[in-house]
């Protein structure tokens, strides 16, 4: 099986003074704004990095939910943030880390099952697989 999936993007101008817009074949995301002030300045708009955030989150949280389920559980709710680090070095920018924090809801389990589930999840989710990046997790469950 293979699935292909599409997001784009397209800048005009400079680094500092340009402007781009993103957007995703499925239209979630159209001609969103990002740029250098969206990245490095806090000006309202998307950057990469959050964008990997939520990718990596959204899918971690996939995995999770099937992983528990072949354990024969289901999760009530599952919150998952990611902290995408970008960092910059004499070689120039990098993502060197990314920090998952996990709080589910999951009837019957307990927090070992938890995460051992998690941390399986966190190996074994497509997203993480694409990163070199050293990946942490933080996973609470909730009572």
């Amino acid at each position: 099986m293979s699935i292909k999936k599409k997001g784009s993007a397209e800048w005009q101008g400079s680094l500092k003074e340009g402007k781009g817009t993103v957007s995703t074949e499925s239209g979630a995301l159209s001609s969103s704004p990002y740029g250098f002030k969206h990245r490095f300045e806090g000006e309202a708009g998307t950057n990469p990095e959050e964008l990997i955030g939520a990718a990596h989150s959204s899918c971690f949280s996939m995995a999770l939910s099937m992983i528990l389920g072949e354990a024969g559980l289901e999760a009530e709710s599952i919150k998952t943030e990611a902290t995408v680090s970008l960092e910059q070095d004499d070689s120039g920018f990098s993502i060197p880390a990314v920090h998952l924090s996990c709080v589910a809801k999951i009837p019957g389990a307990d927090q070992a099952a938890f995460e051992e589930a998690a941390n399986k999840a966190k190996e074994g989710c497509p997203i993480s697989k694409l990163f070199k990046a050293d990946i942490t997790l933080d996973a609470r469950l909730e009572g």
